[in-house]
């Protein structure tokens, strides 16, 4: 019997509140398979009839896969049988890999299970059939909507991720000082959208792929851009009819709706790879797709080490030609990009500030790689006519303290200053309005003062107010390198006092595979020392801060 190598799918959702109350988790009547999906790091794949478990995670965070484990045993205990192990995924390094390596260890498992004969061959199935479009009316083709046909000419809130507002680009202005990087302040008008926000939101936006990259894969592809076409789900039974607004042109398709400058995960090769004329790169992809360890070792030196796009990959392999749609079909939709609002509602209820580095680096094949969004926001300059772009705000969790008097410690370097410089003006407008307002301690770190000290002047002014008390590290202004981190351990007296005796809260912003886990290591090691406390004890008071919302980052890895 031959077995039918379908991709996962969403077929229900139930909330993860429910699912670990038990509401509906009940073996015998709970149907197929079901996603969970808590937040980007803590998604589930399983199945109620037998008990085998896949869930999507990431090390860097604390609660890595807790739902997927907790689903795990909670079946195990409902009377479950289990199949195969828990696969556990980690996104911090390779999950595709993870999940396929889990996968392909699976399926024999399920084999076994049902007494079913597998053939050994995997079948690769297009999810999607192309119709090719000559007579289709021009108001009805998709030019880069999210969802509603002429959204962004015909707008009209609510504004959300489905209907983004087009936001006027305001001030769009250099903030390093020197050396070869840039860092955009970007101020967007969002008079009449209707949207509102607190400081320590998100501002979402939708960028474009670049042109020349677009023209690039079009050619290697050898396809007419300006076709019109739509892929059509061949499960009538979907609820997901396109994989992205249908119809439309190629153009349009991998310029707005396609990550087309995104390293391609493994499962792409693999269907790449039947296009290639060669037998040696046909082989070559396989390979790379394979979970030998060979293969891994190849896609990580070739692909990922190399940061190859898809346009790289057919430029290096002349052979491979493959379908523009088939291509449109594998590569992955092209996501909104977050940032943290660097400004107060309270002193711009209708601008929203935006800090950004510019993306932009050399790889190892000799190739600049750039940012989707960075770029498509440097391009972006008012000063030389009417710009915009679409955007949406994401309510957060990360917010100053209800009481103005409590004194708040921020950690945020490069630009994880941003949600911080909304804070500080929302204190400092306290503050001016004649209320108590607790101490506020900002340690902020960059390479250089000369360079990259962004809003130095706005800082020092505060400072002069007596707003904030400003600890800068500049790594490279000395022989010795000092970071953001080195000034915490020194201060661990501060810090004790404003955390430990005057119940006073504290914020991360930044980097959150080393730099925020060395922070949180140093408030261990100051409450261990300071507080008197032994390391579990340490740990828990921490775990205390962040129920109580006194300790909140704002972390990316």
């Amino acid at each position: 019997m031959l077995i039918r190598k379908r991709s996962w799918g969403l077929l229900c959702t139930r909330s993860p509140v429910e699912v670990l109350k038990n509401k509906y988790l009940d073996i015998n009547t709970y149907q197929y398979r079901t996603t969970i999906s808590v937040n980007t790091s803590n998604n589930l794949i399983f199945d109620n009839y037998i008990n085998r478990v896949f869930g999507l995670g990431n090390k860097t965070y604390e609660h890595y896969n807790k739902v997927a484990i907790y689903v795990d045993k909670r079946l195990e205990e409902l009377g479950a049988t289990r199949v195969f192990e828990l696969g556990l995924g980690d996104d911090d390094a390779n999950i595709e890999d993870d999940f396929i390596t889990w996968k392909d260890r699976f399926w024999p498992a399920v084999c076994d299970n049902f007494g079913i004969e597998g053939s050994g061959e995997e079948v690769l199935i297009r999810q999607f059939r192309l119709l090719e479009h000559n007579d289709v009316q021009l108001d009805r083709i998709y030019t880069g909507e999210v969802a509603r046909l002429h959204s962004l000419q015909n707008q009209r809130p609510p504004f959300d991720a489905k209907n983004p507002f087009l936001a006027p680009i305001l001030i769009n202005r250099e903030l390093h000082k020197g050396g070869n990087r840039s860092c955009m302040h970007i101020e967007l008008n969002i008079e009449g959208s209707k949207m509102r926000y607190d400081a320590g939101d998100h501002v979402a936006m939708y960028p474009i792929n670049d042109k020349d990259l677009v023209e690039k894969l079009g050619l290697l592809c050898n396809a007419d851009l300006d076709l019109v076409f739509s892929l059509i789900n061949t499960d009538t039974d979907s609820s997901k009819k396109h994989p992205f607004p249908c119809p439309t042109t190629y153009r349009t398709a991998l310029t707005h709706y396609l990550e087309i400058a995104a390293i391609p995960r493994t499962h792409i090769l693999k269907e790449l790879a039947e296009y290639c004329s060669d037998e040696n790169d046909k082989q070559f992809l396989r390979s790379m797709a394979s979970i030998t360890p060979e293969g891994k070792e190849k896609y990580q030196s070739w692909v990922q080490d190399a940061c190859r796009n898809i346009v790289h990959i057919l430029e290096d392999i002349n052979s491979c030609k493959p379908s523009i749609d088939h291509v449109c079909e594998l590569l992955p939709r092209l996501q909104p990009r977050y940032y943290s609002i660097s400004s107060s509602s309270k002193l711009y209820p209708t601008k929203v500030h935006i800090t950004a580095v510019l993306v932009q680096y050399k790889t190892p094949t000799g190739r600049l790689n750039k940012g989707v969004a960075t770029t498509y926001l440097k391009a972006k300059n008012p000063e030389e006519g009417e710009v915009k772009v679409p955007v949406f705000i994401r309510k957060s969790q990360f917010r100053l303290p209800t009481k103005p008097e409590i004194p708040i410690v921020m950690v945020g370097p490069g630009t994880g200053v941003a949600p911080f410089r909304g804070f500080i003006q929302e204190r400092q407008h306290l503050r001016d309005e004649g209320k108590q307002v607790g101490e506020s301690i900002l340690y902020f770190g960059c390479r250089k003062k000369s360079e990259d000290f962004i809003y130095e002047e706005e800082l020092e002014e505060y400072v002069e107010k007596g707003t904030l008390t400003l600890k800068t590290a500049f790594s490279r202004d000395q022989e010795k390198k000092i970071y953001v981190t080195h000034l915490l351990e020194q201060d661990a007296d501060l810090l004790w006092r404003v955390l430990g005796e005057n119940n006073g809260h504290f914020y991360i912003c930044g980097d959150a595979k080393n730099m925020a886990v060395d922070v949180r290591n140093i408030l261990v090691k100051i409450l261990k020392t300071k507080g008197n406390m032994s390391e579990p004890d340490a740990v828990q008071y921490l775990k205390k801060m962040e129920a109580q919302k006194r300790y909140s980052a704002d972390v990316w890895s």
